[in-house]
């Protein structure tokens, strides 16, 4: 039953900090299978975070925007927080120049350019939030998390990976790409039927940071897939949010 399970435990365990008990020994070709459950943990993410819309019903819903906003962050480790903002300060600081915008990259220091990301993204997530917990739309917090690491899947399917070693390398060395592919359109046909402006809009900025990516460093990072989850996640309710 472990040995069947190990995928998905493996995906929880590196997406989340929810507790996973110890996986054993792991060859590559174990984190490429687990990248297939990616939107399977973002869906439970998402069901961990609408615990307190069903606990605290009549609270206030900036009062309940707030605590969600926290939560997600809590319930990931803020890994794609940290994506992000090492994103942005490589692409403010890299000037353009592959070489240094990698190496900022690999900075585990957080730049100007990164906190004004992280302030600038969270705003707007607790902002569309507000507007959805308002009007009940709770399907949206349900379905962000995995829609966000459904985006991490394209990117892998689409863009070639530029960082030698790594988990991220193994992933896009070994992923089952047929399966893969059938996964992402799984989630994205979902996705529309909930919210076809949220879809839209988190694909117009996948589609935007994807082009970037090429053009300043001809691929993607594991950083740059947590930027296209955040991202991802805040322009779905944003879209969504707009349109209810």
């Amino acid at each position: 039953m472990k040995k069947r399970l190990l995928p998905f435990l493996l995906a929880l365990s590196f997406l989340s900090r929810i507790p996973v008990a110890d996986l054993g020994k792991l060859e590559a070709s174990d984190f490429a299978r687990a990248a297939l459950f990616y939107p399977l943990v973002g869906l439970l993410i998402g069901a961990l975070l609408c615990i307190p819309l069903l606990l605290l019903p009549h609270s206030p819903a900036i009062l309940l925007a707030a605590i969600l906003t926290v939560l997600w962050a809590a319930i990931t480790g803020g890994l794609h927080l940290d994506g992000l903002a090492d994103s942005a300060d490589a692409w403010l600081g890299g000037f353009g120049d592959v070489e240094k915008t990698h190496s900022i990259l690999k900075d585990p220091l957080v730049g100007a350019a990164g906190v004004i990301a992280l302030v600038g993204l969270l705003l707007l997530k607790f902002a569309a939030l507000v507007v959805l917990l308002e009007r009940g739309a709770w399907l949206a917090v349900l379905f962000a998390p995995a829609l966000g690491r459904a985006l991490v899947l394209l990117l892998f399917l689409t863009t070639p990976y530029v960082r030698a070693g790594g988990l991220a390398s193994a992933v896009t060395e070994h992923l089952p790409r047929e399966t893969a592919w059938w996964v992402t359109l799984a989630t994205l046909v979902v996705a529309m039927l909930v919210s076809m402006q949220g879809l839209f809009a988190a694909l117009i900025g996948f589609w935007l940071l994807r082009r970037m990516m090429l053009q300043r460093l001809q691929g993607c990072t594991g950083d740059t897939a947590g930027a296209a989850v955040e991202s991802g996640e805040m322009l779905w309710l944003l879209g969504f949010a707009l349109a209810v």
